[in-house]
């Protein structure tokens, strides 16, 4: 194992977002690289909804899910390898909030707290983002050990932006390379 990994598995929850070009297929090809780098396998998948910019709002809706990983990658590795991923699917930082051909955020890491510059776990605003709360609320189980399902939960019942959020499809991801993470 190099330095940048762990010798232990780990469940990771990740949202991701597209509002410019192929918004679907945008989606599953971050999924698909996820799914192909040596310590990461998707295992879940939430369903794809259809979502009103928050923040700056001249800009075209969003296609949000969310996605349950299993990684041998330390946390901050796993971001670099999202944002990387992003680098690659044509992601610019040009505008704040602004339009995006995709965007991959590290929610939740198992057992995991960090407050680095880089990287805060769990994310600061995923219990204040209905974008954010359906999809996670399709994959994180419901025996899920941490509280996390139950403070999605209740989250959910409060959360503004509600009525902007459309189920898009049931899912974009069939699972993948069939590798494990070792």
């Amino acid at each position: 194992m190099n330095n940048h990994s762990t010798s232990e598995e780990s469940e990771a929850y990740i949202a991701l977002g597209a509002n410019l070009g192929d918004r679907e297929g945008t989606l599953k090809e971050a999924l698909h690289r996820l799914d192909n780098h040596d310590g990461v396998q998707v295992v879940r998948s939430s369903g794809v909804y259809e979502t009103e910019p928050v923040g700056y709002l001249d800009q075209p809706q969003f296609l949000n899910m969310a996605a349950a990983l299993r990684t041998t990658l330390a946390p901050e590795m796993l971001l670099d390898v999202m944002l990387e991923i992003e680098n690659q699917l044509g992601r610019t930082r040009d505008i704040l909030n602004g339009p995006r051909t995709v965007d991959l955020d590290l929610l939740w890491v198992e057992g995991q707290t960090f407050d680095t510059p880089k990287l805060t776990l769990p994310h600061p605003r995923m219990l204040e983002r209905a974008f954010v709360l359906f999809p996670l609320n399709d994959i994180v189980p419901e025996q899920e050990p941490s509280g996390l399902r139950a403070r999605v939960t209740e989250a959910l019942q409060d959360v503004d932006g509600k009525e902007g959020i459309r189920l898009w499809t049931t899912s974009v991801w069939e699972g993948g390379s069939g590798h494990s993470v070792s």
